[in-house]
């Protein structure tokens, strides 16, 4: 089976179009995506949390 793709925050912040402290405003509000946190503090975030954010956000605008 294949691992999922992690993305960094940098790639998702410009997939998404928003600046690096609205992305934590929404994750503190607990309206981002799932977001994995390394042992040394970064963040990843996977291909199918992003995708599936991505989906629920869509579903909230229709």
């Amino acid at each position: 089976m294949a691992r999922p793709q992690m993305l960094k925050l940098p790639e998702v912040l410009e997939e998404i179009g928003i600046s690096r402290p609205a992305f934590y405003r929404m994750e503190a509000r607990g309206q981002g995506p799932r977001i994995h946190r390394l042992p040394n503090g970064q963040v990843r975030i996977s291909r199918v949390d992003l995708d599936a954010w991505w989906e629920s956000c869509a579903q909230r605008t229709a």
